[in-house]
């Protein structure tokens, strides 16, 4: 799972890493703001190193204690243990996640050349705190948004599969994801405005927490502010969920026939 994990997320991330640019730039933007279209790889190195290690983190929760919530719980409630395990896997993941976005949004949008400048930076100005801004926001965001995907992803799946009566080939697993991701993406994506703006303001503290950032959207630049980025938001989730999700099972598959036969009983498919 770990393994799976880190390379599902490294493969999403530097495939789409520009779509995610465009999306933190417009968010980003106040009023009539324009974006620049320059530069779209900025930050992705140190991107990756960090979420590495996040999805690495990510799924070495998720699917132990998925499993477990399974065997646990009545049939019926599979959806509560996929939700639950989506929410234990983000919690965990989020003190390496959230680090890492905040340097790679702030790179974006062009404060800083470079990781290690916009780690010494933000801590210099802003103490080791500063590395966590918008951590309630992320969670806000990312609890949810994992649960939600994880939930959407592994019951449609089930269906799937008892439908068709077969297990899932390489190009329903990653078209599954996309639907999972394009509509999680939807969803949480006013959330996903609040985190950005979080994030990006550094030392300026324009906005005092999540209900201060809420209130001063609304009353400055208006309600429509929480849809922005969201076209690209939904492409690069839907895009993302479906390589995430076709590289995750595929490594999964690949792993699991390298192991022992006696250990192939640990089944990942559900």
């Amino acid at each position: 799972s770990i393994i799976a994990g880190a390379t599902a997320g490294v493969f999403v991330e530097a495939a789409l890493y520009p779509i995610d640019t465009v999306k933190t730039r417009l968010q980003a933007a106040r009023g009539g703001g324009k974006v620049v279209l320059k530069g779209l790889y900025s930050g992705l190195g140190g991107n990756l190193a960090g979420v590495l290690p996040a999805s690495a983190i990510f799924l070495g929760v998720y699917e132990p204690a998925k499993q477990k919530l399974l065997k646990a719980l009545p049939e019926n409630l599979s959806a509560f243990a996929h939700l639950t395990a989506g929410a234990l896997g983000g919690a965990a993941s989020s003190l390496v996640r959230v680090p890492t976005e905040v340097v790679k949004q702030r790179m974006q949008t062009g404060q800083f050349a470079s990781a290690p400048a916009a780690v010494r930076l933000i801590v210099a100005k802003e103490g080791f705190r500063g590395l966590y801004a918008g951590y309630g926001s992320f969670l806000l965001r990312d609890l949810p948004f994992d649960a939600i995907q994880f939930c959407i992803y592994e019951q449609l799946r089930i269906g799937y599969k008892l439908a068709a009566q077969r297990d899932l080939n390489d190009p329903e697993n990653a078209i599954i994801g996309a639907v999972a991701g394009a509509i999680t993406g939807t969803v949480t994506n006013p959330l996903d405005v609040i985190k950005t703006r979080l994030m990006v303001q550094g030392s300026s503290k324009q906005y005092k927490g999540i209900l201060d950032c809420v209130r001063t959207i609304m009353r400055e630049e208006g309600t429509h502010v929480f849809l922005k980025g969201i076209g690209p938001r939904v492409l690069w989730i839907g895009i993302g969920g479906s390589i995430f999700f076709g590289v995750l099972e595929k490594t999964k598959q690949m792993l699991a026939k390298k192991r022992p036969e006696n250990h192939k009983s640990f089944d990942l498919k559900q």
